[in-house]
């Protein structure tokens, strides 16, 4: 429970900066949950058809690219968001 006195709810702006934060620091999570997923593929001695190699390099290659679009547009959002609660009253 929040103490009495406290705003139950945060400002939107802290609340946005938080939450890209937040965004940020799960890319990492999303990459490395991304680039195990070829490890689930059938390899040559399974009875399923093998996943060529190929088409394995273009998966982690766009993985790569993904990942490097999102921390991009995560980056450029928190450039934009202000650093302290004072910051964000300035006109």
């Amino acid at each position: 429970m929040a103490p009495r006195g406290s705003p139950l709810f945060l400002e939107r702006g802290s609340y946005r900066q938080r939450r890209v934060m937040d965004a940020a620091r799960l890319v990492v999570f999303l990459g490395v949950g991304l680039w195990m997923i070829p490890l689930l593929w059938p390899t040559a001695g399974a009875a399923e058809e093998a996943v060529p190699m190929s088409r394995a390099l273009l998966y982690v290659f766009g993985v790569w690219a993904l990942l490097i679009v999102a921390s991009v547009y995560l980056a450029y959002r928190m450039r934009w968001l202000p650093k302290t609660p004072e910051d964000a009253e300035a006109p």
